[in-house]
């Protein structure tokens, strides 16, 4: 298996990052939106992170081939609540299904703490299995089921908000 490598996005990033995400809107399993949005339109969202504290990263392979992207979203936007974010996994048509979410995820899970974070969040359709279920397997829990929130086409969906508590000591998955 590769090794995957994580960059901090840049700007020049932006138009590959809105691809990337625009490319999950039509299966409507991943994100909300219901049509595509555009460079423009994720300017603030881009500015909101930063290395230190709310990483954007882009996942990349050996030879520098964007794979995907994932980021730490400040929760709530409240100071009681800077220890926790939400993370978004985003990765390229080609590379679904291949395993590197569990990498990315693992990725995030260790590098938390350095970033101040003791609180990793996912909000997750719940007809999204595929991502559920690796959201368990590395140790999340279901924090949250918020019935029939979102209509997607005219068919209500529900959101659950999966959590994880990152402790001092490393956490290990086999």
């Amino acid at each position: 298996m590769n090794q995957l490598k994580f960059r901090d996005a840049r700007q020049e990033d932006l138009a590959r990052i809105v691809d990337i995400y625009n490319s999950t809107i039509a299966s409507r399993m991943v994100t909300a939106d219901t049509s595509p949005v555009t460079v423009a339109s994720r300017l603030q969202w881009f500015a909101e992170h930063n290395p230190t504290k709310r990483p954007l990263w882009m996942v990349e392979d050996d030879n520098h081939t964007v794979l995907g992207w994932v980021s730490f979203q400040s929760f709530y936007g409240r100071p009681a609540y800077d220890a926790t974010v939400e993370i978004s996994i985003y990765l390229d048509e080609q590379q679904r299904g291949k395993g590197l979410g569990r990498q990315i995820l693992q990725h995030c899970i260790e590098a938390a703490p350095s970033l101040g974070v003791h609180t990793l969040l996912g909000f997750i359709f719940a007809h999204n299995i595929p991502s559920i279920t690796l959201f368990e397997k590395m140790g999340f829990q279901e924090w949250a089921n918020l019935p029939n929130i979102a209509t997607l086409d005219a068919e209500e969906r529900s959101l659950k908000i999966l959590g994880k508590r990152i402790n001092a000591e490393k956490d290990s998955f086999g």
